[in-house]
């Protein structure tokens, strides 16, 4: 299965490594370059303009075509910001757009008590639980 893989920069490690994890059971994992570089910028600084970098990349279009060819979305979204199951506002629309082009949505852990819980229950995302195997 091509699935992408979407999570805040935040999770850059969590990422590789599930896209390693992906490949040994068979899946084709979609990474965008960006995330690899992310985790080795030495300058705190620099990890923090992402919107620049989001502008520069023109990353949400990026993860568009990349969703349009896939098969699923694999959201990492670990505890951030004292939020477990954090998504934030790209991950997001990564889920809305893996909605509308009726992908599977994949969630690697629960479903975050935020304040637009109901939407992202609408999407009927398959909640993993940290088990990469029921991924089908």
């Amino acid at each position: 299965m091509k699935i992408v893989l979407c999570g805040s920069m935040a999770f850059a490690e969590k990422i590789v490594y599930l896209e390693k994890e992906l490949v040994s059971i068979g899946h084709e994992p979609y990474l965008n370059k960006l995330v690899k570089s992310y985790l080795d910028l030495k300058e705190e600084k620099l990890k923090q303009e992402t919107s620049k970098n989001k502008s520069k990349y023109d990353l949400i279009k990026v993860y568009f075509e990349e969703i349009k060819k896939a098969d699923a979305i694999l959201v990492i979204n670990e505890e951030k910001k004292g939020i477990g199951g954090y998504i934030g506002g790209n991950v997001f629309l990564e889920m809305g757009f893996a909605h509308v082009l009726d992908k599977k949505i994949f969630l690697l852990n629960e479903i975050p008590e935020v304040s637009f819980k109901d939407e992202i229950v609408a999407m009927n995302p398959v909640v993993l639980n940290g088990n990469l195997s029921l991924i089908q």
